[in-house]
């Protein structure tokens, strides 16, 4: 009796040659090939390839279903290469694989060679059972919801029934080959759907040897480092037909054209996603991350809702500005003489040249802006618990309650069997299982968080560079710009020396941004692979966490300084701050008399948009030039398409790590309309609009320019809850410092109800100190004497005023009421 012998907790599986699971080949007799060194096989012709079942999913006889497809090339690297695939294929024939070989002179280049694999019955139940995959045995009696009142107003955002639900509802249960006639076994072909089929086949490829019988190299195991090695060049399982036409095989299914055209393309942008369909077609894993993705754009839509209305109050009261029209007013803000805001190249300036500035900042810098970020505050809190019930909704009705506790043991990675090849007995199972030596986990781990230290450090050293750079260049911009009566005008009167620079910093360090991310990727997927986590569960969270990490320090730390630290240590007249002492003369910024926050502004923008601009052009516009040809060739000369594996093979590689980066970018935009929000109202709506794009360009790029992805389950989100929980969190903290310490709200409201009896008339004045000039030291002083406004004056002023005072002015009204 022969049979696969497997441990279940460890997923060590030995393939061994069975009786009940190697079924000879029923094609013999047409030339089917086993093994990829065979010669051309007969009737397999270049007349056969044109013939009108070239486009198919099915081995040659028909009946019998491409489940993967291997290609490769010779190379001069040929034999060593020739004989891991002979080793490799005659492995899968023992483990009751089927194979048939298309030779290279029937693919389009001449070169490359393709190996057909089907999964039989035996193999099928066999690998079920030992997955627990489950399959229905009893249709489901619980009744569908019923339409709501009024519920037709939504109609023309619905799909039709077919494409919501396109299969039946039954109660599951792990399979059991043992008890067969316990499940809805109508179909043999039909039972296990594609998928699934799909999922059992790379479970094999991926502990599959490729070496000789007898011999025992851990090393030499799996597709994925024949994948490294060249062996083989691809894998990967079909999709089902074109994505612009339905299949011409009855047998095919048609679930790509439905995905098509109800979902991937942009004309759709307003409909609901097929959900059950996706997951159909691609797996949970992709099918809640799409679920996700578009629950979060529709709680987006309130937001943006609410950061245009508050948006639209600055505009309107934009008129209302007393501190703007004082310093705008000649005889109040012309007649202040301002105190040099840079050694030796600034000079002293009139407050009144930063009146457009200051009409600016009232945009984002209102009362409204205290209402967005209480909103916002409530906003994420509500986005957070209301995707916790619809991801509760969705495990039960995909199925994925209990997913976690019964399949966690079965998803160990190959790289972990292979590398650990230490054992010890599992006092539970009483089996031997491998596990990975404390003290090489704590070698790996301590290498790990000094390569994360590192960069991290080089992500703050990067950030620092910005910040001399701004300290550096505003001397310059501030000497071109000092005087609008020049031949820059135009520039000096738009522009201040503040925004200049603020503009030119926020763009170089957005290009530091993509470089590094570059390099972060690479380093972070590194060290994760050295760690050797157990299961893909454990490998997707610490990548997680590490990339994040790195994004996090790389894209906000720029923002926290503007939001933070830039303009809280300045110093005074003749006892100014510096940023390495005052050897190095780079004296530390000033905000703008009309706040950090217009400059925080400035940087959100910059980094969010550009970001975002850069992300789509990526993802859709590179590919759209790519592709364009080569499918306007297929669609309009159907003569020309070849072999639906041809076809599949030209298509991107979806990877395991492909949803981390749909993630990942998804995340870091939270982060931006979350953290800095109540500097910008209009953050929510820029990320609603980039998401109905990201939806359909996702869609697209997996509809038309990857190949189909293995079908893989996942019940939530996975780490990316918990990072999205520590971010809403954060967001509490910043907005509400950002209102404390970036925005002039809280001087502004003290002025207004303790000094002044609701009346914001002379804010301006009472808000800037005063400096007799002749007390500045000759370092601060400006180097042109000539034609300075202190001839007509012996005092300057300087933002003096700190969140320090308010906060004691405060507690002596507390005290004197």
């Amino acid at each position: 009796m022969s049979q696969i012998t497997g441990k279940a907790k460890d997923e060590t599986y030995e393939l061994q040659n069975t009786a009940d699971l190697h079924t000879e080949d029923e094609n013999n007799g047409n030339g089917v090939s086993s093994s990829s060194e065979r010669g051309t096989l007969p009737g397999n012709t270049e007349t056969d390839k044109l013939q009108s079942h070239k486009d198919t999913v099915f081995f040659r006889d028909g009946s019998r279903r491409i489940d993967f497809v291997l290609s490769y090339v010779d190379d001069k690297d040929g034999e060593k290469k020739q004989e891991r695939r002979r080793e490799f294929e005659a492995n899968l024939e023992k483990a009751g694989l089927e194979l048939e070989t298309e030779d290279k002179s029937n693919s389009k280049d001449q070169k490359t060679y393709f190996l057909k694999i089907h999964a039989p019955w035996d193999v099928l139940v066999t690998y079920a059972d030992v997955l627990k995959i489950k399959v229905p045995f009893k249709k489901s009696d619980i009744p569908h919801s019923q339409d709501a009142p009024l519920q037709w107003l939504s109609r023309p955002f619905r799909l039709p029934d077919d494409i919501m639900r396109p299969q039946t509802d039954y109660f599951t249960y792990p399979f059991d080959k043992r008890k067969t006639d316990f499940f809805l076994m109508r179909d043999k072909d039909s039972f296990f759907p594609p998928s699934t089929r799909n999922r059992i086949v790379l479970y094999i490829l991926a502990r599959c040897p490729y070496q000789a019988e007898g011999r025992k190299d851990s090393d030499k195991t799996g597709i994925k480092r024949l994948l490294s090695n060249g062996t083989y060049t691809a894998a990967f399982p079909l999709h089902d037909c074109q994505y612009w036409e339905e299949a011409q095989n009855p047998k095919c299914e048609r679930e790509r054209f439905s995905l098509y055209n109800h979902w991937a393309r942009f004309l759709c942008f307003y409909k609901e996603q097929p959900l059950n369909l996706i997951r159909k077609y691609y797996g949970e894993k992709i099918g809640i991350y799409f679920a996700w993705l578009g629950f979060y754009t529709e709680m987006l839509f309130f937001a943006a809702v609410m950061g245009v209305i508050c948006f639209t109050y600055g505009v309107l009261s934009y008129d209302d500005n007393i501190s703007s029209k004082e310093i705008c007013d000649a005889a109040i803000g012309g007649s202040i003489v301002m105190c040099p805001l840079c050694d030796k190249k600034c000079p002293f300036w009139k407050l009144n040249s930063t009146c457009l500035s200051s009409w600016q900042s009232h945009l984002f810098d209102n009362e409204g802006t205290v209402f967005f970020a209480i909103f916002m505050g409530i906003w994420v809190t509500l986005f957070l618990e209301f995707w916790k019930r619809r991801q509760a909704r969705l495990e039960y009705e995909w199925d994925l309650v209990d997913f976690e506790e019964a399949q966690q043991q079965l998803q160990i990675r190959p790289e972990f069997e292979i590398r650990c090849t230490t054992k010890r007995l599992n006092k539970i199972t009483q089996e031997m299982e491998p596990y990975l030596p404390i003290t090489s986990k704590c070698a790996r781990f301590c290498l790990s968080g000094a390569t994360v230290v590192f960069w991290i450090s080089l992500i703050v050293a990067c950030i620092i560079g910005v910040i001399a750079y701004r300290l550096a260049v505003y001397a310059a911009f501030a000497s071109i710009i000092k005087d609008p009566l020049k031949d820059i005008q135009v520039v000096g009167r738009f522009i201040t020396p503040q925004l200049a620079t603020s503009v030119t910093a926020s763009c170089i360090n957005f290009v530091i941004i993509m470089i590094l991310n570059f390099f972060y990727e690479r380093v972070a997927i590194w060290i994760t692979d050295m760690e050797i986590p157990k299961t893909h569960l454990e490998y997707e969270n610490r990548l997680t966490m590490k990339m994040f990490l790195f994004q996090f320090v790389n894209y906000y730390s720029s923002c926290f300084y503007v939001a933070f630290f830039k303009g809280k240590f300045v110093g005074y007249p003749g006892d100014y701050k510096y940023m390495f002492g005052k050897w190095s003369k780079l004296r530390n910024e000033e905000c703008d008399p009309g706040g950090c926050l217009i400059e925080l502004t400035t940087q959100l923008v910059i980094v969010m948009a550009g970001k975002q601009l850069w992300g789509n052009i990526q993802e859709a516009l590179l590919p759209l030039i790519r592709n364009w040809w080569r499918s306007r060739k297929g669609r309009h000369h159907p003569e020309n398409q070849y072999s639906r594996w041809e076809q599949d093979h030209v298509l991107q590689n979806f990877s395991q790590l492909g949803l981390f980066y749909e993630y990942l970018e998804m995340v870091i935009q939270f982060g931006f309309i979350t953290l800095f929000v109540a500097s910008f109202p209009l953050a929510p709506l820029l990320a609603l609009a980039n998401n109905i794009l990201e939806i359909r360009v996702d869609s697209w790029k997996f509809t038309t320019q990857f190949r189909r992805p293995v079908a893989s389950k996942a019940r939530n989100i996975g780490a990316w809850q918990e990072i999205l929980n520590a971010v809403a969190i954060l967001s509490v903290v910043t907005n509400a410092f950002i209102m404390a310490f970036t925005s002039d709200m809280i001087p502004r409201m003290v002025y207004l109800y303790a000094y002044n009896q609701g009346s914001m008339t002379g804010y301006v004045n009472h808000s800037l100190s005063i400096y007799n000039i002749s007390q500045i030291p000759a370092r601060n002083m400006p180097e042109d004497n000539l034609n300075l406004f202190y001839n007509s004056t012996t005092t300057c002023r300087y933002q003096g005023w700190s969140l320090l005072d308010d906060v004691l002015t405060i507690f002596y009204i507390y005290l004197k009421v």
